[in-house]
């Protein structure tokens, strides 16, 4: 009888497994390049809770040294599941290492602490450049072998770290929240936590890096170095499945030269207000995944990045084999992004069967100049938009780090022509073979734009398959190679398409309607061999003097 009972468990891990090899394999169908099966995580048997090691819960008592003790003890048995039960976890930084699992169970709240000096001041990468930040909440480096997996959830306190934009509160949380203490910029229209945040915010000139005070005053400014919730850096077999990740300082998840890369099952929140809010920074990482997880967040959500400028062309490290598969997306500056920090490239990404519920953008794409790096490779497809405020599909090599949707104080970028001739160097980013099929957008504002550089044309976008329902319609300035084969673009109001300084355009199965006769602009002495719609003619069609004859049918 026993025996029988063995076979039969026996099956049964069997049929499981395959259950999950089976699910495991069906990530990878219908991808458009080769890449290898990312090595997912095993870890031995032995399980530890949080309580052996005197861990308390209940919110008031600091469980750091738990965690650490924690841990150190797993590691000496080989490694295993640290388990966190139900209840409040009040703690400091916990740092992961190779062949650790942390188990937040169902019901279990693990919340950092709001005092920063349980954070001290660490080398980091952050927003592309090498600097001195915060330690992260949750971090591991040179890791291998790690997870934080269960149904609980993990809160970074971000509330305690960030400044707050009156533009974005309603009267009576702008009061509730000047009343807690803090203190105001001088135009009263910002709220810091602290004077060494407001101090820290008017000593930098370039983001979030203060560049204004040495090295040596970066302590007085500590609380302005706002840590990413969790930072994993070099590791090599990662996953992360199951929690809520919310609340986080700066960035929520950063995956940083990292291989191997499971992400699934969470769902990943900050504050709509939440400045560099993101969701996910996956930088320099390569053979990843990234799928049934939900965003609800104030920046980018699922952000594809490499470095910025000397600092990423110099780690010379792409982005390169991802495949994002049925991600929901609410609010987040852009459902799926590249950039603004990708001077080391990206190449070889998937993002199909995902939904942007109100996302700034849907699909984003930004660099400018200075960045260098190639972007290629990128497959888009089966997307779902609704009520997108700008572009739908939004492509910008002038990106300037305003936010989409312009907040208070905050001026407009635009695509301007320069005023000289820029030489191509190894400072100038390059976005090509980029293609998209089957997108759906409704009640939005702009389907597409496009705005490369003078000197280096945006080239090899393909968008097919696919159908806009919006205010505004097309803008292609400096391309090469733009074709939209079977898109419908129905607008309301404006031209439908402008084109200007762009070559090879063929929008002859373009359909493109209107509440009035839909129009084309196409301007710029460089255009040349412009395909336009069938049905559009005549008075429809305005072509600037400056254009070769013939250059457009």
């Amino acid at each position: 009888m026993k025996k029988s009972f063995k076979i039969i468990g026996l099956i049964a891990v069997m049929m499981l497994s395959g259950q999950t090899y089976a699910q495991n394999l069906d990530i990878y169908k219908n991808i458009e390049f080769k890449m290898p099966q990312v090595s997912e995580t095993s870890f031995p048997a032995n399980t530890v809770s949080i309580k052996d090691f005197g861990g308390i819960s209940g919110g008031k008592i600091k469980n750091t040294e738990a965690f650490k003790k924690a841990i150190d003890a797993l590691v000496k048995k080989g490694g295993g599941k640290l388990v966190v039960p139900r209840g409040m976890w009040l703690t400091g930084p916990i740092v992961l290492q190779s062949n650790i699992n942390l188990h937040v169970e169902e019901g279990a709240f693990v919340v950092f602490s709001k005092d920063k000096n349980d954070y001290p001041l660490v080398d980091v990468s952050f927003e592309g450049l090498e600097t001195i930040r915060c330690q992260s909440p949750i971090s591991a480096k040179n890791a291998k072998n790690i997870a934080i997996t269960g149904k609980g959830v993990i809160d970074g306190s971000g509330d305690a770290w960030r400044a707050i934009k009156k533009s974005k509160m309603a009267e009576s949380e702008w009061k509730q929240i000047v009343s807690s203490g803090g203190l105001l910029s001088d135009d009263k229209k910002t709220w810091f936590p602290s004077e060494s945040y407001k101090k820290g915010f008017e000593a930098n000139s370039n983001f979030n890096v203060p560049d204004k005070i040495t090295k040596s005053e970066l302590e007085s400014v500590k609380d302005f170095l706002r840590p990413v919730m969790v930072s994993l850096v070099g590791c090599d077999q990662v996953l992360l499945d199951g929690p809520t990740f919310q609340n986080s300082p700066a960035w929520n998840l950063h995956p940083l030269m990292c291989s191997n890369v499971i992400l699934r099952n969470l769902t990943v929140r900050n504050p709509w207000y939440s400045q560099n809010g993101d969701g996910v920074d996956l930088e320099s990482c390569k053979n990843v995944l990234i799928y049934d997880n939900t965003f609800d967040v104030g920046d980018d959500a699922i952000c594809i990045k490499s470095g910025k400028d000397q600092d990423g062309r110099k780690r010379g490290m792409p982005t390169e084999n991802v495949i994002i598969k049925n991600n929901i997306v609410y609010h987040g500056h852009g459902g799926f992004v590249i950039g603004s920090e990708m001077s080391g490239g990206a190449r070889n990404i998937h993002v199909s069967d995902c939904t942007f519920i109100g996302t700034d953008i849907g699909l984003r794409f930004k660099t400018t100049r200075g960045r260098g790096g190639i972007v290629e490779n990128i497959y888009i497809k089966n997307i779902d938009m609704i009520n997108i405020p700008t572009q739908t599909i939004g492509f910008n090599m002038f990106y300037e780090g305003a936010s989409p949707v312009l907040e208070d104080g905050q001026k407009e970028e635009k695509n301007k022509a320069p005023e000289k001739v820029f030489p191509v160097t190894e400072e100038t980013p390059i976005f090509r073979n980029i293609f998209f099929k089957n997108i759906s957008a409704v009640n939005s504002y702009e389907a597409v734009t496009i705005n490369g550089l003078a000197e280096m044309n945006i080239k090899n976008i393909v968008i097919e398959d696919s159908q806009f329902d919006t205010k505004k319609a097309l803008t292609i300035v400096d391309a090469d190679g733009i074709s939209l084969k079977n898109v419908k673009l129905n607008y309301t109001e404006g031209t439908g398409a402008v084109i200007y300084n762009s070559k090879n355009i063929d929008l002859s199965a373009l359909q493109l309607t209107s509440s009035q006769k839909p129009t084309i602009r196409v301007l710029g002495s460089k255009t040349s061999a412009v395909k336009l719609p069938k049905d559009i003619k005549g008075e429809q069609i305005s072509i600037s003097k400056e254009i070769v004859k013939n250059a457009v049918k």
